[in-house]
């Protein structure tokens, strides 16, 4: 009886695995994240540079863009992973 309910429960899961084939690991929204970021940072720092005119700054400013837009991103991604509008 607790081996049937435990092949039915492995069963399940591979049904909902198999069946959201849409939606990312969370390995991949980082990945994602990462990159565009290294992107952005490089945009920012040429912006920075161009405006400032100094090197050590544009290069603190976009450091810290790097940081913060790459956790917003991430967890912007993961939410909407979970909205099924579009998909």
């Amino acid at each position: 009886m607790i081996l049937d309910q435990v092949l039915q429960r492995k069963e399940a899961s591979k049904k909902r695995f198999s069946e959201d084939r849409s939606s990312e690991k969370p390995i991949r929204s980082v990945a994602k994240a990462v990159s565009w970021r290294v992107i952005g940072t490089m945009d920012t720092l040429v912006i920075s540079f161009i405006l400032t005119g100094e090197v050590v700054l544009a290069a603190s400013i976009a450091s810290i863009d790097f940081v913060t837009k790459m956790f917003l991103y991430f967890f912007h991604e993961r939410i909407w992973n979970k909205i099924s509008w579009g998909k």
